[in-house]
Parts: structure tokens; sequence; C-alpha cells
């Protein structure tokens, strides 16, 4: 029956046809795993020259503990030599892709002196798979279609294909459990444009569906309900290079819907965030968000009352030392901010502070809600001292940054005259340079708005644009 139908259809819907068809079957033999098999925290597939791990604790959404690192570690360097493997891909079973590490034994190991060392463990083999996962030599591919946090982020950040769905939760909430972002977060965190990474990392605030595409945390947005499409497309390719893998899941993408809620964090909140964000000193950041408590712009005296409430909850030890590490990372390469991390994470675990283990219990554990009792409790009385945690030793997304396009404003970009420019000029330049990738358009028109103004001569000729931030 499927048979005829086909014939009967033009080539292309045929083979739109075929790969649906094919699309189903794999999802088919994908039920039918065995029970064993099912029970196991990380699943493998292989399907042509596709490589998969499905990450695989739905009920604990897919949070990573030691025998999930134990089992991908081995698997995924046996990829990363195979000649028959052409792409590593990583998913999550459920609703979540894997919404972090489990800390809640982590912090019960780290509270007995006889147990501490695997608490240290567990932090060491999770870094190393962020390392080689960032550092394979095949094309890797993480699909964030649910939630990805802290851990999660980890596995994701490294890939050269971080695709978002409309259901993506993206956060780093570690200031929330009196902990740090790590997993490469000092290092990926402030290569965001601007203070964006600076911001997430202290207040854990999310981001969420198409958002964490148009601010640089994933590479491409399609819908959820074309991933099962786009897997079977991937193991369709015959050469799987860089290109051609961006072209096929840039085929799925889709353009903004009207309706479609947009960031919050664009506009004159975006440049309050870079001003406020960009200090060194937690207590400078709150001053600022004080003062502008009264700004006569309510949308951003609302934003930094909010903001400001959001880091009096968070663990003020926690808020000093994320700021040091991210300055800190932000010049270091991937490993050597992994290992400040991991001797920041020794600390934690070690009695540095107590805040780790409070929080873990009144957030995770107890679920008690309200603020957990911080010690010390203001971030006046927390220490600056950078010994106690060893402080010493991603282009974005769209891979359009502020600087670029600045460049080409202010006429000293490779590709730009040196003459004025119209905002339109600007944006058909970089979709010349970027030729068919989606949200281009919209992430040079943000910038545009929030750090040009317009200079008209009144000549009758056209209204020019001048960089001003």
């Amino acid at each position: 029956m499927l048979r005829l139908s086909v014939r009967g259809m033009s080539g292309r819907a045929a083979s739109v046809a075929a790969q649906r068809t094919r699309a189903i079957g794999q999802q088919l033999r994908m039920a039918s795993t065995s029970a064993e098999e099912a029970s196991s925290p990380v699943l493998f597939e292989s399907n042509n020259g596709l490589r998969t791990y499905v990450l695989n604790r739905p009920k604990k959404l897919n949070a990573l503990d030691t025998p999930t690192l134990n089992l991908l570690r081995p698997r995924i360097e046996e990829w990363n030599k195979s000649e028959l493997c052409g792409i590593v891909l990583g998913t999550g079973a459920g609703r979540a892709f894997c919404a972090g590490g489990d800390v809640a034994s982590v912090v019960d190991n780290a509270a007995k002196p006889e147990t501490r060392p695997a608490a240290i463990e567990f932090f060491k083999k999770e870094f190393e798979l962020d390392y080689i996962l960032a550092s394979l030599r095949k094309p890797y591919v993480a699909i964030m279609d649910g939630i990805t946090m802290g851990g999660g982020v980890g596995l994701a950040a490294g890939a050269q294909f971080r695709i978002a769905t409309e259901k993506t939760v993206f956060a780093m909430p570690e200031t929330k459990i009196g902990y740090f972002p790590d997993v490469g977060g000092s290092y990926y965190l402030p290569k965001l444009d601007g203070e964006l990474g600076t911001y997430l990392a202290l207040t854990g605030d999310s981001l969420k569906g198409r958002a964490v595409f148009e601010h640089g945390l994933a590479t491409h947005f399609i819908p959820s309900r074309r991933v099962p499409l786009l897997l079977q497309r991937l193991a369709d390719l015959d050469q799987p290079s860089l290109a051609v893998i961006d072209q096929t899941i840039e085929e799925l993408s889709s353009e903004i819907d009207e309706a479609e809620s947009r960031s919050s964090l664009i506009g004159p909140t975006r440049v309050a965030i870079d001003a406020v964000f960009s200090h060194s000193k937690v207590e400078d950041i709150f001053k600022d968000l004080q003062g502008l408590c009264k700004h006569e712009d309510e949308s951003i005296s609302t934003w930094a009352s909010s903001t400001l409430e959001q880091l009096k909850e968070r663990s003020p030890t926690s808020l000093k030392v994320t700021l040091a590490a991210l300055r800190h990372g932000k010049k270091l390469h991937l490993q050597d901010a992994l290992s400040l991390e991991l001797n920041i994470a020794a600390a934690f675990c070690s009695g540095a502070t107590n805040d780790f283990q409070t929080g873990v219990k009144a957030v995770l554990v107890e679920k008690a809600g309200g603020r957990p009792a911080w010690s010390p409790s203001e971030v006046s009385f927390a220490i600056d001292s950078e010994s106690p945690y060893k402080l010493e030793v991603p282009t974005s997304v769209l891979e359009v940054h502020n600087r670029e396009i600045m460049e080409a404003v202010t006429g000293s970009h490779a590709n730009a005259g040196d003459m004025g420019v119209t905002a339109e000029e600007i944006v058909a330049l970089f979709e010349r340079l970027r030729p068919g990738k989606h949200g281009v358009r919209e992430k040079v028109q943000e910038v545009l708005a929030r750090k040009c103004t317009l200079i008209d001569n009144a000549d009758g000729n056209f209204v020019w644009l001048k960089w001003i931030h």
C-alpha cells in the first residue's frame, strides 16, 4: 500500500515520505528495546554512520550520576576512533536532555571525610567527559529538546551543533544551591555577547525556546516534532562534513512566528545588563541595581528590582566565587578553565563553605521554599579572598558578535566600506556572509537597535548608523 502511494508522488514528495517512514521505523525499533537495555541509564544506538547516546533516567530528568558517566566515556572514546562513525549525537529520554548532576548524592559523600574523595572524583569524571566531548574529531550534535541545565549544559556546550526547540529550558542555576556554574561555565559563559553570561551565571535565570538560540547558546532552532526526521537525515548522510550537517539542520529550521514570545533580555533591558554586570565586585552590581530601581523607564526599574531580589536569594559566597571564576575563565583555554573549576569544586566539597550542603538540602531535598540559611548571610560579609578556592589556573552560536557588527558599522570590517551605512545594508552584509543561516537578521537588528543611533543630515539622502556604545 505504501509502495503504491509513493509511486504516484513527485520525486521530492516521495523522498520526504520515505525519510518519514524510515524515521518512524527507527522509533519503532527503539520502542522494542529489551527490558534490560531500557533500565540502563544510557542507551547507545547505531544507524549507518550516526552514533547516538540517549540519557535514560527520565524520572530523574536524566541527571548525571557516576554509573552514567562510567558508561558514557568509553563509548564516546570508542566512537571517536571508529572509522564507521560519522557523527556523534546526544539526546535525552522524556522531557529533559539533562537537568544537571545528581548533586544530592555528591553532597552526601562530601559530608563525610571517608567518602569525600568520591564526591571530588564525580566532578573529575564529569569535567573530563565534558572536555572529551568538546574535543571530538567527529562532528558532535546535541539535541537540547527539553530541560538543559548544569551538567546538561556541560555535555552540550562543546558541540559544534546545539539544537534548541520550543521545549528547551536552559539555565545554570548553581548559585541557587550554594554552588557555582561549573562544567566549563567559566569558559563558555564569558564568551556570550556583552555581560549576558555573567547575568545568567549569577542570577541562575532561565532562557526558553527560541531565546536559547537568539542569545547564542544554541546553533540552530527547529520544531521539536522535526527531531526524529533530523536524526534520520543525519543517519542518511554519506559524507557528513560540518557544512553538510549545518545545511541539513538549517533545512528543518523554522522562521519566527508572529505569535511567538520573544526574549525579554533585549533592548533597554539588555543595555542595563551589559552595564550592571560588567563589574568585578558583586557589591558594585548590587549598588547599580539599587540605583536602577528608581529609573524613569518602568521596564528598567521593574527589571532591576526583580533582579536585585533574585540575587539577594542566592548564596553570597556563591555569587563572589562565581564572578571571580568568570573573570578568570574568560582568559583561559577550556582545559585550564575546567582545571580551575575542579579546584573550586574540591573546595566546596572540603568545607571552604557550608553553603553547598545547605543549599542542596533546602532546595533539592527538603524543597522547603524561601531563602536557605546561607553563611555568611550578606554579600558584604562574604570574603573576597580567592585562596580557599584556588582560582589559578563556543564562538557565539550565531557566529555574529557585537564586535564584528561594530566593525561593519564603523567601516573597519574587511567586507564593509568606509562610508556611512544604513541598518538594512548591515543586515544584508551579514546575511550575505552567513547564507541561509536562520536568525542572522534578528540578531543583527537587535544589536543595531541597542548599540547604534541614527544620523540624518536632512539632505534628502539616506539615514545612516552611528555606533554609540
